[in-house]
């Protein structure tokens, strides 16, 4: 069976503002030309790939167009050495070996057996081969989350999922999707990922934010933060990611360091609240004997670089 040619009827996708408002629903602040790349693949029916440093929200997405769209969220998430196998399918052996030994006792050589136990019944399905065989009417979002972790040879292998929405099972045959999936790929671009999937993709690149889209977004993922430390929060994070770390904080870090203070209950960004909760922050450990050595180096540092979040306020 052809998997269907049709856009998924739904009123989430059915313009780009909805798709704003949307994701505002969802508390992801997204800009317009997201917006309108997202509408554009769910329409077209085309993979979306998104790129970006780590911790910006590209895995997000891929949850939320799950969350409006009413459906599964099926992860697939890459590490170095996935091979198709783990990505596919593999055999139930322990139910083929009981099947066997059933048929035996009834007189059944495994030979005579062999074409059966090789179907779908015996399948254990991987979150490709679910995504493609899902119930008409029961679409999935498939995220393929930091493909540029897997081996250039699964991203070869994904050509023929991305470009046909089929897999090939050489005891049964080719298994055709009976619907496309609604497909998000995300890469932290550790490596190139070749272009001739890229072309079969929509491809939208995620920054970090600046300083207004980063304090709405503080604001709307944890409303309980006040006013005033959401912007000194939202200040100091900006100014952080124009220093040379490791890894800059992300969003993800953002959202956390917010809801660490609220669960301290701190009004302000006293320099012991911060000193106090780097690890929010940072992930390494050379990030953080950096930024106290640097930016952070003694108290009349600290005062001028808390000074310093003022003028970045407006």
């Amino acid at each position: 069976m052809k998997a269907s040619q049709v856009a998924p009827a739904t009123e989430a996708c059915e313009s780009i503002d909805e798709v704003l408002r949307q994701f505002e629903r969802q508390r992801y602040i997204a800009d317009r030309s997201l917006a309108t790349t997202v509408y554009l693949a769910c329409r077209l029916q085309k993979p979306l790939f998104l790129e970006g440093e780590p911790g910006v929200g590209k895995t997000e997405v891929a949850r939320v167009l799950a969350d409006i769209l009413d459906t599964r969220l099926i992860r697939l998430q890459c590490y170095e050495g996935l091979d198709a196998a783990a990505a596919l399918y593999e055999w139930n052996y322990t139910k083929q070996l009981l099947r066997i030994k059933m048929e035996e006792q009834c007189g059944r050589s495994p030979e005579e057996i062999g074409s059966e136990i090789y179907s779908e019944d015996y399948l254990i399905k991987r979150p490709l081969l679910e995504a493609i065989q899902s119930a008409r009417g029961q679409t999935p979002v498939l995220l393929i989350d930091e493909l540029d972790r897997a081996d250039e040879e699964f991203e070869a292998f994904l050509l023929e999922v991305l470009s046909d929405f089929q897999i090939s099972i050489p005891e049964i045959g080719t298994l055709k999707a009976l619907h496309i999936p609604v497909v998000v790929v995300t890469s932290n671009r550790t490596r190139d990922v070749h272009d001739a999937l890229k072309r079969r993709c929509l491809y939208y690149w995620i920054d970090y934010p600046d300083y207004r889209k980063e304090l709405k977004i503080v604001r709307a993922r944890v409303p309980d933060l006040q006013d005033a430390l959401a912007a000194q929060v939202t200040a100091f994070m900006q100014a952080v990611r124009e220093q040379e770390f490791v890894k800059k904080p992300g969003i993800s870090e953002t959202l956390d360091w917010a809801e660490a203070l609220v669960t301290l209950h701190a009004d302000t960004l006293a320099p012991e609240i911060v000193e106090q909760t780097l690890g929010c922050i940072f992930k390494y450990r050379e990030d953080i004997q950096q930024f106290r050595t640097g930016l952070w180096a003694d108290a009349d540092g600290r005062r001028r670089f808390l000074e310093s979040l003022r003028a970045r306020q407006c």
